[in-house]
């Protein structure tokens, strides 16, 4: 397949995929959505093993794109439904992959970025990585992540980070185990490899047994709880304050909220 945003290459059992919009610090645009789907789809159907997902450049993953942004302002409440069951299907489809999953996490991970970073079964990062769930602060809701956060930290975590809407460092994250393990830069993907080299000592079998084993056992719960999470973000874009969220975050000044 051709790719435009990500690069995706094969060694043998093992799938790297690259977010490689450096320019734009591997923002999140609809096109880059599309590309992760059919990549995923691609290493799914291959004799890969373990998947590597990681960032070109600076940064892992910035959040959603400016020019996205600005257009989730004229959308109708059909698009932003369907925007919504997108990002879901994103989200879901790292989450429950079939293949063995790690991050290297070579910068900051915000928003949808600590999203993709955070559902891998592994997670390794860089010290200097940032993560923040920053919905709140400009009119979102973390609805959809937080379905997955909830299972990944206790509540009194969970309500820490999605209602300060704070950015956390690496440190942090690996205290709440959020973080496998921090690596410095220049061993990032040499441990990444290192460690898809350890798993595929294993059966690979018996590794997409007990991945299937695990997301079946969380399948129910996630059923149900998703489906609330896709109609609360696309409820809160018909606010008000989301509206001056987006436009205060593009205008860089700081929002006058209304509490509508």
């Amino acid at each position: 397949m051709t790719y435009r945003t990500i690069e995706l290459a094969f060694d043998g059992a093992l799938a790297t995929i690259t977010l490689n919009r450096p320019e734009k610090r591997n923002a999140i645009s609809f096109e880059l959505i599309d590309d992760l789907l059919r990549a995923f789809e691609e290493v799914e159907k291959s004799n890969a093993i373990v998947m590597i997902l990681t960032g070109a450049g600076k940064a892992f993953c910035s959040g959603m794109d400016l020019e996205n942004l600005k257009s989730l302002l004229g959308r109708t409440p059909e698009q932003n439904l369907e925007d919504s069951r997108t990002m879901v299907r994103l989200f879901r489809s790292l989450y429950e992959f079939p293949k063995i999953t790690i991050a290297a996490v070579n910068g900051p991970a915000i928003a949808g970025g600590t999203g993709l970073a955070l559902l891998c079964d592994f997670t390794l990062a860089v010290p200097e990585a940032k993560f923040g769930y920053t919905e709140v602060r400009i009119g979102f809701v973390p609805a959809i992540v937080s379905t997955f956060l909830l299972r990944q930290v206790g509540e009194k975590q969970a309500r820490d980070l999605l209602l300060t809407g704070r950015v956390f460092g690496a440190e942090e994250a690996e205290r709440m185990g959020l973080i496998s393990e921090l690596v410095a830069p220049e061993n990032l993907l040499p441990r990444a490899r290192a460690l898809a080299a350890l798993l595929m000592e294993n059966s690979a079998a018996s590794l997409r047994a007990t991945k299937q084993l695990l997301t079946n056992h969380a399948r129910a719960e996630l059923d149900a709880q998703i489906e609330a999470a896709v109609r609360e973000n696309a409820a809160i874009r018909t606010t008000a304050d989301f509206r001056e969220g987006i436009t205060s975050f593009l205008e860089k000044r700081k929002p006058v909220w209304t509490g509508k």
